[in-house]
């Protein structure tokens, strides 16, 4: 994400004031950051996952322009929510093959800096990060924003507003509840 054009910032406020030429301009260099995050969410997914990285963005962008009532802060906060989008149009593909087939859950591979296990459900992933932001907002946001958006400490602590050290705390304790929730019977 460091990589990204500073100008990105500058258009989302042109965007946000209903410029039509800045979600055009927009388009082009949020592409590739977009088709990125897609492919790393992909890489987590099953093999088989019937989903193409293209058609991912292409989901995601459509219910980003839908986005009226947000207020870009910055190009990471727009690139959170992107991210955001494509872990609920996956948990709602993994949900409607799971309800269609009525066999086994879909998995999700899961980095070991997350957890130890190989792979663990969507759908379970999906409960234990809902149960984690009831009992703690920033952490799960923390993991969201780290795991599924594959921020560095550094960037989750710019768009959190929060010192780099204090992610890396928020960091670990989130990991560390996530594997407990995960692996109770």
């Amino acid at each position: 994400m460091q990589n990204i054009d500073p100008n990105i910032t500058a258009l989302l406020a042109d965007w946000q004031k209903g410029d039509q030429k800045a979600v055009n301009q927009l388009i082009p260099l949020v592409e590739e950051e977009l088709r990125r995050l897609a492919r790393q969410y992909l890489r987590k997914e099953m093999p088989n996952h019937a989903l193409q990285a293209t058609e991912l963005v292409n989901e995601a962008y459509l219910r980003l322009v839908d986005q009226d009532r947000t207020t870009w802060k910055n190009r990471a906060h727009f690139f959170g929510i992107a991210a955001q989008m494509m872990r609920r149009i996956l948990l709602d593909h993994a949900r409607n093959r799971q309800a269609a087939k009525r066999g086994p859950e879909i998995k999700l591979s899961l980095n070991e800096e997350i957890m130890a296990q190989p792979e663990v459900n969507m759908v379970a992933l999906d409960e234990a990060l809902k149960e984690l932001s009831r009992i703690d907002p920033r952490q799960a946001r923390i993991v969201e924003l780290r795991f599924f958006v594959g921020m560095n400490i550094e960037e989750a602590a710019e768009v959190l507003q929060l010192s780099s050290s204090t992610i890396k705390r928020e960091w670990r304790m989130a990991k560390a509840w996530l594997y407990r929730y995960l692996n109770q019977d």
